[in-house]
């Protein structure tokens, strides 16, 4: 009876370790892909403020509102 349930128990981890992969891999497929920010795109677009000089397009504002096109 010992062999019944050594083999019941490693099919087990098997499995529990089958799925925690599985679950790993969708996490990874769904996450987004980070790309470095170049120097030629810092330049890009400068914080200019608006003529009340309360708004200014920073580039934070400019990473967010790129990240945010639908």
């Amino acid at each position: 009876m010992s062999k019944e349930t050594s083999s019941v128990l490693s099919r087990r981890r098997v499995f529990a370790g089958a799925g925690g992969i599985g679950a790993l891999a969708a996490a990874a497929a769904v996450l987004p892909i980070v790309k470095p920010e170049t120097e030629a795109q810092a330049a890009q677009a400068p914080a200019v403020p608006d003529a009340d000089g309360r708004y200014q397009a920073t580039q934070h504002v400019l990473r967010y509102y790129q990240t945010a096109k639908v």
